[in-house]
């Protein structure tokens, strides 16, 4: 099991610009969030849990796992729908999720040299794909591609900690690019510990 990279450096320098997120990361302490290294199989295992409980999240891709074996585009392309439906997966996410694998195939999407790109260049990439928002490919950027200066302007819980540990009734789009100027580079760590809140 592979986790999120991050140490003192990172730790030290957040606690430095906030003091806040100093309280936050003394009381809390270092936090382990897993990663998922094939960009592939992170966007499927994604696409596959958006909207539902962690726990259902879990059992469905488990089973979808036991189903396919190993998880490639190749695989998935030869799975019977039904099957993968009665892993758990609506119909729209077996659809997605086909899409998902034929772009990979046709190389529409070249998962190898996403690691290769900006971050900004990966979302715009990843957005093309059906299923896949500005949010899924913020959180490939985060708990894949292990980038280490991600806000997601997107995530509701996110902006919900923003607000709770600095005090605020709401983030305004205005007060979001402060704490992002002010926990950048380490945007990533910052919002583990949000996340938390």
């Amino acid at each position: 099991m592979e986790y999120l990279q991050y140490g003192k450096r990172e730790t030290e320098y957040l606690s430095s610009r906030c003091s806040k997120m100093a309280i936050l990361i003394s009381n809390l302490g270092h936090l382990e969030r897993k990663v998922i290294s094939d960009p592939f199989i992170a966007i499927v295992a994604s696409v596959a849990s958006q909207q539902i409980s962690g726990r259902a999240a879990e059992t469905i891709w488990r089973r979808f796992c036991e189903l396919a074996g190993d998880i490639t585009p190749e695989k998935i392309l030869n799975l019977d729908s039904t099957a993968m439906r009665e892993c758990g997966l609506s119909t729209r996410k077996c659809e997605y999720i086909k899409g998902i694998a034929e772009s990979a195939v046709s190389g529409v999407v070249d998962f190898n040299n996403l690691r290769n790109l900006s971050d900004s260049d990966v979302i715009n990439c990843l957005v093309k794909l059906r299923g896949v928002g500005e949010w899924t490919a913020e959180m490939i950027l985060i708990f894949s591609l292990k980038r280490l200066n991600v806000l997601s302007f997107g995530d509701f819980a996110i902006k919900k900690g923003l607000a709770k540990l600095h005090g605020k009734e709401g983030i305004t789009k205005e007060d979001f690019e402060y704490y992002r100027e002010l926990y950048s580079p380490y945007c990533s760590i910052a919002s583990l510990y949000l996340w938390e809140v």
